[in-house]
């Protein structure tokens, strides 16, 4: 099953090589379409890594996914379980940042913390 989410581009890691055979990059996409905005992390592996290339910090996107799962025992047999949201595709989504923009994305994330003078906090 898959999944779809829209958002803009947070943060783009280095890719990773985990090991001989096998490479992922960690990126984060802001979910904007709640009152209360969400950071959702994504997983690229292998081949996939390369899909963040014409993507940038800020621009608008909507990823598809799945969701996966993973169980590990530890050295004294406790079970541990993981999620991943493995991502599967990139499109441009509505309006893309201006790439000749030279205006970090933080700055827009760091502008609205002035307006938080009554101590509530947003969760």
């Amino acid at each position: 099953m898959s999944f779809k989410l829209t958002g803009s581009i947070k943060f783009i890691g280095q890719p990773v090589q985990v090991s001989e055979k096998f490479r992922k990059l960690e990126f984060v996409v802001t979910d904007t379409t709640t009152m209360y905005p969400q950071d959702i992390a994504f997983q690229l592996a292998q081949d996939k890594v390369d899909l963040i290339i014409p993507f940038m910090e800020g621009q608008d996107v909507e990823v598809s996914f799945n969701l996966r799962g993973k169980e590990w025992i530890s050295p004294t047999g406790e079970a541990r379980y993981f999620n991943t949201l493995e991502a599967l595709r990139i499109d441009s989504a509505g309006s893309v940042a201006n790439t000749s923009t030279t205006q970090p994305a933080t700055t827009e994330i760091a502008t609205p913390t002035s307006g938080a003078e009554d101590g509530d906090l947003p969760f």
